[in-house]
């Protein structure tokens, strides 16, 4: 899925470590835009049941920046295995994709 376009989401502890790591993605043009919202995540980990407060990434880009912006997550992301997910964008508004394109032109 080298072309077309894609969502990606991951998760960071704290609004700080959100704006870091969006500030870096989005400087480096890895994407174009990210949303971020506090959430209340419930997951197994070290064997047992965690709950913890987290801030949830939304990130637009395309599928030709996708692997540079995995590798900077991977890089810079403060957890030791942090959730990395892409969804294809199977379709969306001609205007707002040209703009996606445009945004993550390196």
């Amino acid at each position: 899925m080298e072309n077309g376009y894609c969502v990606v989401i991951t998760t960071v502890p704290d609004r700080e470590a959100a704006e870091r790591l969006a500030e870096g993605i989005l400087g480096n043009r890895l994407a174009a835009c990210i949303q971020m919202s506090d959430i209340r995540s419930c997951f197994i980990w070290d064997g047992g049941l965690q709950r913890e407060e987290e801030v949830v990434l939304t990130i637009k880009t395309t599928g030709k920046r996708y692997a540079g912006l995995e590798a900077y997550i991977a890089e810079y992301h403060p957890y030791d295995v942090p959730e990395v997910i892409r969804l294809p964008i199977t379709a969306g508004l001609p205007g707002y994709l040209s703009w996606l394109d445009e945004m993550t032109a390196s």
